[in-house]
Protein backbone atom coordinates (compact mmCIF):
# COMPACT_ATOMS: atom_id res chain seq x y z
CA UNK A 1 0.00 0.00 0.00
CA UNK A 2 3.20 2.40 0.86
CA UNK A 3 4.28 1.95 -3.21
CA UNK A 4 0.70 2.71 -4.15
CA UNK A 5 0.12 6.07 -1.87
CA UNK A 6 3.70 7.13 -3.00
CA UNK A 7 2.88 7.27 -6.52
CA UNK A 8 -0.67 8.34 -6.38
CA UNK A 9 0.88 11.52 -4.08
CA UNK A 10 3.52 12.23 -6.92
CA UNK A 11 0.89 11.99 -10.00
CA UNK A 12 -1.15 14.34 -8.38
CA UNK A 13 1.69 16.49 -7.98
CA UNK A 14 2.57 16.14 -11.39
CA UNK A 15 -0.73 17.72 -12.83
CA UNK A 16 0.52 20.74 -11.49
CA UNK A 17 3.66 20.99 -11.88
CA UNK A 18 4.20 19.37 -15.73
CA UNK A 19 4.31 22.80 -17.61
CA UNK A 20 7.20 23.96 -15.38
CA UNK A 21 8.73 20.81 -16.39
CA UNK A 22 8.50 21.51 -20.16
CA UNK A 23 9.89 25.35 -19.22
CA UNK A 24 12.87 23.47 -17.06
CA UNK A 25 13.50 21.01 -20.33
CA UNK A 26 13.63 23.37 -23.05
CA UNK A 27 15.92 25.57 -20.95
CA UNK A 28 18.33 23.03 -20.50
CA UNK A 29 18.48 22.59 -24.09
CA UNK A 30 18.65 25.84 -25.01
CA UNK A 31 22.37 26.40 -26.21
CA UNK A 32 23.44 23.17 -25.98
CA UNK A 33 27.19 22.64 -26.39
CA UNK A 34 27.40 26.24 -27.61
CA UNK A 35 29.08 29.40 -25.29
CA UNK A 36 27.05 32.36 -24.24
CA UNK A 37 26.13 35.07 -26.90
CA UNK A 38 27.02 32.66 -29.88
CA UNK A 39 23.14 30.97 -30.37
CA UNK A 40 19.53 32.54 -30.70
CA UNK A 41 17.77 32.56 -27.46
CA UNK A 42 14.07 31.54 -27.43
CA UNK A 43 13.45 31.59 -23.92
CA UNK A 44 15.57 34.45 -21.63
CA UNK A 45 14.10 33.22 -18.42
CA UNK A 46 11.53 31.25 -16.55
CA UNK A 47 8.53 33.46 -17.17
CA UNK A 48 9.44 34.30 -20.75
CA UNK A 49 9.57 30.68 -21.95
CA UNK A 50 6.19 30.11 -19.94
CA UNK A 51 4.67 32.91 -21.73
CA UNK A 52 6.79 31.83 -24.90
CA UNK A 53 5.39 28.34 -25.17
CA UNK A 54 2.16 29.44 -24.09
CA UNK A 55 1.28 31.97 -26.92
CA UNK A 56 3.18 29.60 -29.82
CA UNK A 57 1.69 26.28 -28.54
CA UNK A 58 -0.82 27.01 -26.30
CA UNK A 59 -2.21 24.85 -22.98
CA UNK A 60 -1.44 22.27 -25.17
CA UNK A 61 2.52 23.21 -25.83
CA UNK A 62 2.26 23.71 -21.89
CA UNK A 63 1.29 20.29 -20.97
CA UNK A 64 3.13 18.14 -23.15
CA UNK A 65 4.27 14.81 -22.30
CA UNK A 66 1.90 15.10 -19.21
CA UNK A 67 0.80 11.44 -19.42
CA UNK A 68 4.63 10.24 -19.15
CA UNK A 69 5.08 12.35 -16.55
CA UNK A 70 2.57 11.03 -14.54
CA UNK A 71 3.37 7.45 -15.48
CA UNK A 72 6.62 8.37 -14.47
CA UNK A 73 6.41 9.73 -11.51
CA UNK A 74 3.64 6.80 -10.13
CA UNK A 75 5.99 4.06 -11.27
CA UNK A 76 9.61 6.04 -10.18
CA UNK A 77 8.12 7.91 -6.82
CA UNK A 78 6.11 5.17 -6.26
CA UNK A 79 9.11 2.79 -6.06
CA UNK A 80 11.17 5.31 -4.61
CA UNK A 81 8.72 6.75 -1.85
CA UNK A 82 6.93 3.28 -0.86
CA UNK A 83 10.97 1.81 -0.45
CA UNK A 84 11.94 4.50 1.82
CA UNK A 85 8.74 4.52 3.86
CA UNK A 86 9.04 0.88 4.50
CA UNK A 87 12.82 1.12 5.83
CA UNK A 88 11.54 4.19 7.44
CA UNK A 89 8.78 2.11 9.43
CA UNK A 90 11.28 -0.64 10.21
CA UNK A 91 13.35 1.82 12.23
CA UNK A 92 16.54 1.47 9.63
CA UNK A 93 17.03 5.47 9.43
CA UNK A 94 16.65 5.88 13.49
CA UNK A 95 19.25 5.85 15.52
CA UNK A 96 18.32 6.26 19.61
CA UNK A 97 14.92 6.95 18.44
CA UNK A 98 16.07 9.70 16.97
CA UNK A 99 16.76 10.44 12.91
CA UNK A 100 19.92 9.40 11.82
CA UNK A 101 21.30 12.01 9.09
CA UNK A 102 23.63 9.35 7.80
CA UNK A 103 21.44 6.79 7.86
CA UNK A 104 18.39 9.02 6.13
CA UNK A 105 20.66 9.80 3.42
CA UNK A 106 21.45 6.51 2.69
CA UNK A 107 18.20 5.08 2.51
CA UNK A 108 17.56 7.96 0.03
CA UNK A 109 19.73 7.65 -1.95
CA UNK A 110 18.97 3.65 -2.29
CA UNK A 111 15.44 4.07 -2.81
CA UNK A 112 15.87 6.39 -5.40
CA UNK A 113 18.28 4.33 -7.33
CA UNK A 114 15.67 1.53 -7.30
CA UNK A 115 13.01 4.03 -8.65
CA UNK A 116 15.35 5.55 -11.26
CA UNK A 117 15.96 2.39 -12.78
CA UNK A 118 12.22 1.36 -13.23
CA UNK A 119 11.46 4.78 -14.39
CA UNK A 120 13.82 5.36 -17.03
CA UNK A 121 12.31 4.22 -19.80
CA UNK A 122 9.48 6.32 -19.35
CA UNK A 123 11.66 9.63 -18.38
CA UNK A 124 13.46 8.97 -21.65
CA UNK A 125 10.07 9.00 -23.89
CA UNK A 126 8.61 12.06 -21.39
CA UNK A 127 12.01 14.28 -22.09
CA UNK A 128 11.25 14.01 -26.41
CA UNK A 129 7.91 14.64 -25.86
CA UNK A 130 8.74 18.03 -23.85
CA UNK A 131 11.40 18.72 -26.19
CA UNK A 132 8.69 18.65 -29.36
CA UNK A 133 7.93 22.06 -30.54
CA UNK A 134 7.06 24.43 -33.16
CA UNK A 135 10.35 25.03 -35.12
CA UNK A 136 10.22 28.66 -34.53
CA UNK A 137 10.92 28.25 -30.75
CA UNK A 138 12.53 24.19 -30.90
CA UNK A 139 16.11 24.14 -29.12
CA UNK A 140 18.00 20.48 -28.82
CA UNK A 141 17.43 17.27 -30.62
CA UNK A 142 13.52 17.40 -32.19
CA UNK A 143 12.20 13.54 -32.19
CA UNK A 144 8.78 13.04 -34.39
CA UNK A 145 6.72 10.98 -31.81
CA UNK A 146 3.09 10.62 -32.05
CA UNK A 147 2.77 10.05 -28.13
CA UNK A 148 4.12 7.94 -25.31
CA UNK A 149 2.91 4.21 -26.59
CA UNK A 150 4.66 5.42 -30.62
CA UNK A 151 7.56 6.71 -28.53
CA UNK A 152 8.20 3.51 -26.85
CA UNK A 153 7.62 1.15 -29.52
CA UNK A 154 9.54 3.40 -31.95
CA UNK A 155 12.51 2.99 -29.56
CA UNK A 156 12.22 -0.55 -28.99
CA UNK A 157 11.35 -1.40 -32.41
CA UNK A 158 14.92 0.85 -33.50
CA UNK A 159 16.72 -0.41 -30.59
CA UNK A 160 15.56 -3.11 -28.35
CA UNK A 161 15.40 -3.16 -24.80
CA UNK A 162 18.69 -1.96 -24.37
CA UNK A 163 17.42 1.38 -26.21
CA UNK A 164 14.77 2.22 -23.70
CA UNK A 165 17.49 2.47 -20.51
CA UNK A 166 19.28 4.24 -22.76
CA UNK A 167 20.53 7.55 -20.50
CA UNK A 168 19.56 5.67 -17.15
CA UNK A 169 23.65 6.29 -16.22
CA UNK A 170 23.00 9.78 -15.63
CA UNK A 171 18.95 9.31 -13.97
CA UNK A 172 20.65 7.23 -11.44
CA UNK A 173 22.76 9.95 -9.82
CA UNK A 174 20.44 12.16 -10.74
CA UNK A 175 17.50 10.31 -8.57
CA UNK A 176 20.05 9.17 -6.02
CA UNK A 177 21.59 12.13 -5.21
CA UNK A 178 18.05 14.52 -4.99
CA UNK A 179 16.66 11.69 -3.74
CA UNK A 180 19.16 11.72 -0.76
CA UNK A 181 18.95 15.10 -0.44
CA UNK A 182 14.91 15.61 -0.59
CA UNK A 183 13.85 12.37 2.03
CA UNK A 184 16.74 13.33 4.66
CA UNK A 185 16.03 17.04 4.83
CA UNK A 186 12.34 16.10 4.45
CA UNK A 187 12.72 13.52 8.09
CA UNK A 188 15.21 15.80 9.85
CA UNK A 189 12.81 18.84 9.29
CA UNK A 190 9.95 17.14 9.93
CA UNK A 191 11.40 15.54 13.34
CA UNK A 192 12.90 19.17 14.45
CA UNK A 193 9.43 20.58 13.81
CA UNK A 194 7.59 18.31 15.91
CA UNK A 195 10.07 18.98 18.86
CA UNK A 196 9.35 22.60 18.74
CA UNK A 197 5.61 21.57 19.80
CA UNK A 198 3.95 24.92 17.70
CA UNK A 199 2.16 22.40 15.74
CA UNK A 200 -0.01 19.30 16.54
CA UNK A 201 2.21 16.28 15.15
CA UNK A 202 -0.63 14.95 12.82
CA UNK A 203 -0.77 18.51 11.45
CA UNK A 204 -0.13 18.82 7.52
CA UNK A 205 1.32 22.28 7.88
CA UNK A 206 4.21 19.80 9.48
CA UNK A 207 4.89 18.04 6.20
CA UNK A 208 4.59 21.53 4.27
CA UNK A 209 6.79 23.16 6.25
CA UNK A 210 9.19 20.10 5.99
CA UNK A 211 8.53 19.75 2.37
CA UNK A 212 9.43 23.78 1.34
CA UNK A 213 12.86 23.52 3.52
CA UNK A 214 13.13 19.98 1.48
CA UNK A 215 12.66 21.79 -1.77
CA UNK A 216 15.47 24.12 -1.45
CA UNK A 217 17.83 21.29 -0.86
CA UNK A 218 16.91 19.07 -3.58
CA UNK A 219 16.98 21.84 -6.44
CA UNK A 220 20.70 23.39 -5.16
CA UNK A 221 22.17 19.32 -5.15
CA UNK A 222 20.00 18.17 -8.20
CA UNK A 223 20.42 20.47 -10.82
CA UNK A 224 23.28 19.82 -12.85
CA UNK A 225 22.66 16.17 -12.68
CA UNK A 226 19.29 17.05 -13.92
CA UNK A 227 21.17 19.23 -16.95
CA UNK A 228 23.29 16.50 -17.77
CA UNK A 229 20.15 13.73 -17.57
CA UNK A 230 18.06 16.03 -20.17
CA UNK A 231 20.83 16.00 -22.49
CA UNK A 232 21.77 12.50 -22.73
CA UNK A 233 18.12 11.45 -22.58
CA UNK A 234 17.13 14.21 -25.88
CA UNK A 235 20.29 13.75 -27.94
CA UNK A 236 20.48 11.75 -31.23
CA UNK A 237 21.38 8.49 -31.60
CA UNK A 238 23.01 6.11 -34.68
CA UNK A 239 21.73 3.05 -35.92
CA UNK A 240 22.82 1.39 -33.05
CA UNK A 241 21.28 3.24 -30.29
CA UNK A 242 24.52 5.25 -29.31
CA UNK A 243 24.93 8.61 -28.55
CA UNK A 244 26.20 11.49 -31.35
CA UNK A 245 27.02 13.99 -28.81
CA UNK A 246 27.64 12.39 -25.66
CA UNK A 247 29.58 8.71 -24.61
CA UNK A 248 28.13 9.10 -21.27
CA UNK A 249 27.63 11.11 -17.97
CA UNK A 250 30.99 11.89 -17.57
CA UNK A 251 31.55 13.12 -20.68
CA UNK A 252 28.12 15.09 -20.85
CA UNK A 253 29.56 16.26 -17.42
CA UNK A 254 32.90 17.43 -18.82
CA UNK A 255 32.02 18.47 -22.02
CA UNK A 256 28.96 21.09 -20.71
CA UNK A 257 31.51 22.45 -18.21
CA UNK A 258 33.88 22.99 -20.85
CA UNK A 259 31.63 24.46 -23.52
CA UNK A 260 29.39 26.31 -20.71
CA UNK A 261 31.04 26.92 -17.60
CA UNK A 262 29.11 26.10 -14.38
CA UNK A 263 26.46 28.59 -15.26
CA UNK A 264 25.89 25.49 -17.87
CA UNK A 265 25.26 23.16 -14.94
CA UNK A 266 22.69 25.29 -14.02
CA UNK A 267 20.97 26.14 -16.56
CA UNK A 268 16.90 26.50 -15.79
CA UNK A 269 17.92 26.71 -12.40
CA UNK A 270 15.01 29.20 -11.52
CA UNK A 271 12.61 27.03 -13.94
CA UNK A 272 13.81 23.71 -11.79
CA UNK A 273 12.82 25.38 -8.39
CA UNK A 274 9.19 26.49 -9.51
CA UNK A 275 8.45 22.70 -10.73
CA UNK A 276 11.20 20.66 -8.46
CA UNK A 277 10.01 23.22 -5.90
CA UNK A 278 6.06 22.70 -5.81
CA UNK A 279 6.84 19.38 -6.75
CA UNK A 280 8.53 18.31 -3.78
CA UNK A 281 6.20 20.52 -1.35
CA UNK A 282 2.79 18.75 -2.83
CA UNK A 283 4.17 15.25 -2.99
CA UNK A 284 5.40 14.69 -0.08
CA UNK A 285 2.57 16.59 1.55
CA UNK A 286 0.20 14.38 -0.28
CA UNK A 287 2.38 11.32 0.70
CA UNK A 288 2.53 12.10 4.59
CA UNK A 289 -0.79 13.01 4.39
CA UNK A 290 -2.33 10.00 2.56
CA UNK A 291 -0.30 7.63 4.64
CA UNK A 292 -1.62 9.47 7.69
CA UNK A 293 -5.15 8.44 6.49
CA UNK A 294 -4.07 5.15 5.76
CA UNK A 295 -2.89 4.74 9.31
CA UNK A 296 -6.00 6.25 11.02
CA UNK A 297 -8.33 3.99 9.20
CA UNK A 298 -6.35 0.63 9.90
CA UNK A 299 -4.95 0.37 12.90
Amino acid sequence: MDFALSGVAACGACVFTNPLEVVKTRMQLQGELQSRGSYRVHYRNVFHAFYTIGRVEGLRGLQRGLMAGMLYQFFMNGVRLGSYALIESAGYIHTGGRVSAAKSTAAGAASGVVGAVMGSPIYLVKTHLQSQSTSTIAVGHQYQHRGMLHALVAIHRQHGIVGLWRGSTAAVPRVSVGSAAQLCTFSSCREFITDLQVLPEDSWLVALGSGMVSSVAVVLAMTPFDVVSTRLYNQPVDQWGKGRLYRGFVDCLSRTLGMEGLRGLYKGLGASYFRLGPHTVLSLLFWDQLRYVYRTHNY
